[in-house]
C-alpha cells in the first residue's frame, strides 16, 4: 500500500497569511472591495499567474504578487475569512498545528487600526479551530525596510495572551540588516517572548549572525546561506564554522522552505538545496511552505518533494515533524500532548498501513 502523505500529522511553522490565499477568494474579495488590479478573474488562470510570476529566481520579483493579495485584505471581514480558510486548508492537508504570520502594517489602507487588524485575523483562526480542531499560533511580522518594527514588537507582546505567539522580521535582506531592528528584538527579549527571523535566505552568514547574536532570534527563517560557514566535500559537510557549530549545538531550528527557495533564487535547484546536508548532519531542520499560493504548494507537496528529491523515509518525515513541534512557540505541556497523543500515534498508524 502506498504511503498517504496527506493523512500524516504535520506541523507547519513558516507560512505567510497573505501568500496563501485561494484564487477564488482573491477574486471574490476584489469584487467586494472594488479592486480592479487583478490580471484575470478566472481562478485557474489567476493561480497560474501567481506561480509563474513568483518563479523568476528573485526574491524581489517573488514579492511583487503580494500587492494583489494585500489589496483585498483591507477589511475585517476579508481578514477573518482568509484566516478561517487558512485553518480549513491546514485541516485538509493533515496539519495538526500551524503557525501563520503576517505584517499588520500592510492592512491599514481602509482605516483599520493595528488592533482591529490583528483581532480580525485571530477571530478567523479561532473560528477555524472551533470547526476543524487545528491548533494554531499567530506571528506578527515587522518589515526590514520600515522604521516601525518596535511598534510591531510591542503589538505582538500586547496580544500574547490572545493568540499571538511570536515576532518576526521579513522582507528583502540586501541593504536591510537585522541589527537595524535590534530595539524591537530587545523588547521581545525583555518580555520573555519569542522571535523568529528571516535570515540567510538570499544574503550571507552576516545576516544569520546578526539574527542570533544581536537580535536573539529563537528560530531562523530559511538560513540556506548557512552553507557559507561550512566546508563541503562531495555533497557532505566535513567541517563547520563557529556560527554553524553554535546553531547545531544550541539546537536552533531552521525553517526550510524547499519550493520557495528555488523560486526566489535562494538556491539554483531542488537538488542543490542544502536541506539534506543539514538534516544528515543533525541540525534541527523543519519543512515549511512559506507562500502556498505563490509557490503552488502545500506541506504534503513539500513532504513529497523531499521524499522524491532526497530519498526521505517515513522515519525521516516523523523526525522532521518532531523537530517542528519541539520548535513551536507553544507551551511545553501542549507540545508534549501533541507529540504523544497525535503525532507519534499518527506515524505508527502509517507504519502499520504499510
Amino acid at each position: 500500500m502506498a504511503l498517504d502523505l496527506r493523512s500524516l500529522p504535520k506541523v507547519l511553522l513558516h507560512d505567510h497569511l497573505d501568500g496563501g490565499l485561494r484564487p477564488q477568494t482573491i477574486i471574490e474579495l476584489a469584487r467586494q472591495v472594488g479592486y480592479t488590479g487583478l490580471p484575470t478573474d478566472d481562478p485557474e488562470e489567476l493561480a497560474r499567474w501567481f506561480h509563474q510570476n513568483a518563479n523568476r529566481g528573485s526574491l524581489a520579483l517573488y514579492l511583487e504578487g503580494f500587492k494583489h493579495t494585500i489589496a483585498v485584505m483591507q477589511t475585517r471581514a476579508a481578514l477573518e475569512r482568509v484566516a478561517f480558510e487558512f485553518i480549513e486548508d491546514m485541516y485538509h492537508d493533515g496539519v495538526v498545528y500551524a503557525e501563520v504570520r503576517f505584517a499588520p502594517c500592510f492592512h491599514r489602507e481602509r482605516g483599520l487600526t493595528d488592533e482591529a487588524i490583528v483581532d480580525s485575523v485571530l477571530d478567523g483562526l479561532r473560528r477555524g479551530e472551533e470547526k476543524y480542531g487545528v491548533r494554531w499560533g499567530l506571528i506578527l511580522c515587522a518589515m526590514r525596510d520600515r522604521t516601525d518594527s518596535l511598534e510591531t514588537a510591542e503589538l505582538a507582546i500586547d496580544f500574547r495572551t490572545r493568540g499571538v505567539v511570536g515576532f518576526d522580521l521579513a522582507g528583502e535582506e540586501a541593504g536591510h540588516p537585522p541589527k537595524k531592528h535590534a530595539e524591537a528584538f530587545a523588547a521581545i527579549q525583555r518580555a520573555n517572548f519569542y522571535s523568529t527571523l528571516h535570515a540567510g535566505e538570499t544574503f550571507g552568514v552576516a545576516s544569520i549572525w546578526q539574527a542570533l547574536q544581536i537580535c536573539g532570534a529563537h528560530r531562523l527563517g530559511h538560513a540556506t546561506r548557512l552553507v557559507d560557514d561550512m566546508t563541503i566535500v562531495d555533497g557532505k559537510i566535513v567541517k563547520l564554522g563557529t556560527l554553524a557549530q553554535y546553531i547545531l549545538d544550541r539546537r536552533i531550528p531552521l525553517e526550510i522552505c524547499l519550493s520557495s527557495n528555488v523560486h526566489t533564487g535562494s538556491v539554483p535547484s531542488l537538488r542543490e538545496h542544502p536541506f539534506k546536508m543539514f538534516f544528515d548532519r543533525g541540525f534541527r531542520v523543519t519543512l515549511n511552505t512559506d507562500d502556498r499560493l505563490m509557490s503552488d504548494t502545500t506541506l504534503t507537496k513539500e513532504f513529497q518533494i523531499a521524499m522524491e528529491t532526497f530519498g526521505l523515509t517515513l522515519d525521516n518525515l516523523e523526525k522532521l515533524t518532531l523537530n517542528a513541534i519541539k520548535s513551536a512557540f507553544l507551551p511545553f505541556d501542549e507540545r508534549i500532548r501533541l507529540i504523544y497523543q497525535v503525532i507519534k500515534p499518527g506515524y505508527e498508524r502509517a507504519r502499520r498501513s504499510l
